[in-house]
Parts: C-alpha cells; structure tokens; sequence
C-alpha cells in the first residue's frame, strides 16, 4: 500500500476507526442509512454468538477491539494479533477488566505464523485487505492456527455506492482518506458470497457464506479433513 503524504494509513487511522463503525462525524450517514448499517451489524453479531466462539481463540487482525469485545462473551482465551501498536492500545483499554484472558501479539500476518493451535479463529474486515497472490496462503495460515475439529468466523463489507468510490478494479485498491485530509490507495477486494464459497471449497474449506442486506459478507465453517 503506498500513500498521498506519510507512511502508514493504520498509523494514522488508528482512532478513527472506531468513528467510521460507529458512524460517528464524516462517517455518520443519517439516521435512516445508520440504523440500518447498526441492524446488519447486529444481525452478524447474533451470529456469532450463535456460532460461539468458545475456549481457546484467535483473532487476526484485532483492530481496537469491537469485535474482540464480542469473542470475549464466549472465549476463555483470546490471541489477538495485529500489526499496529496504536489499535493494540486501544483495544488493551477497551478490554480492561474483561474476565477473558486476552494476550496480544504485535506482527505483520504476512510474515508471522502461530505457535500454538486455536479452537476458533476470527478476523474481521480483513480479507478484503488480504492481496489476491496472498489469498491462498492467508487461508493456509489460518488452517495452520486450527487444531483438528477446529472452526472459523469472519465478517467484512461488502461494496456499497461508496465503497467504489475511487476504485481501480485492475490492481484491487482504492483511495482512503483520512480526517487530515492525508489519502492512501489500499488493497480492498469485494467479493461475491456465492463466489467466494466456491473459491475457499476449491482450496479445501467448507464454509457457509452470507450476505446481510446491504453491508455486510460474513462465514463460518471449518476446513475439509
């Protein structure tokens, strides 16, 4: 990913993630489109509670902890691991006091690999980053994470009439601008449900992919023995 002005949209986007999922300034659509974008949220979120990630879990790609609030209502163990010290602070404060045990790992998931077996792994809105040369081995990664009867869960978007905005379909990127008005051109891949359930049983997975209404893609299921 390269950028406009400085050297990392994660670096400088770290409190500003939260203001876009919580629909909060620049973000914050009307009450209409907000309420259904809260709906869908909460629509994946039964889900997962439905899905229960219990015992010992791993979440790629934490961010500031929306959704490892959430594992931590089942899990008895959270690995969370993300390569931005900024969300890793903030996600250690948003999970102050919880009774979940919750360790974090500071790593690039491009380059690091687990060194224990998870019962469940869990990434949210981090596919779409993942490059498409990576997608395989990202999948591998995860596999390599789960111990046998192992299960994973994920969310992310899906495109909207803005989540195009800027996009070059050719190298899979779009533009990110942040509240400084700094712009990045990142990896963002939107992917089909349908399509991408093929795609993952092709390389040995047997996932149920979904779609809520307008939003959001989400999976579960666990790899082919």
């Amino acid at each position: 990913m390269s950028s406009s002005k400085g050297s990392s949209p994660t670096t400088g986007r770290a409190g500003e993630y939260d203001e876009w999922f919580l629909r909060q300034g620049r973000h914050d659509r009307g009450p209409e489109w907000n309420r259904r974008w809260f709906s869908e949220v909460a629509q994946v979120r039964g889900e997962l509670d439905r899905f229960r990630p219990a015992d010992e879990v791993l979440e790629l790609a934490c961010g500031t902890g929306l959704w490892t609030e959430q594992l931590a209502r089942h899990a008895k163990r959270i690995t969370a691991v993300d390569a931005s010290p900024e969300v890793l602070k903030i996600n250690r404060a948003r999970l102050e006091g919880s009774r979940t045990l919750v360790s974090y790992v500071r790593a690039d998931l491009f380059d690091w690999r687990p060194d224990g077996a998870y019962d469940v792994v869990f990434f949210g809105f981090w596919l779409s980053h993942v490059p498409p040369a990576r997608f395989a081995a990202f999948w591998d990664l995860v596999r390599s994470a789960l111990r046998p009867g192992g299960r994973v869960f994920f969310v992310d978007s899906l495109a909207t009439e803005r989540t195009g905005r800027g996009r070059t379909p050719e190298d899979h990127t779009t533009t990110r601008r942040l509240n400084d008005g700094r712009e990045f051109r990142i990896v963002k891949i939107f992917y089909d449900p349908d399509d991408l359930a093929a795609r993952l049983a092709d390389i040995g997975w047997r996932l149920c992919v979904r779609r809520t209404e307008n939003h959001l893609l989400y999976g579960f299921g666990e790899p082919r023995a």
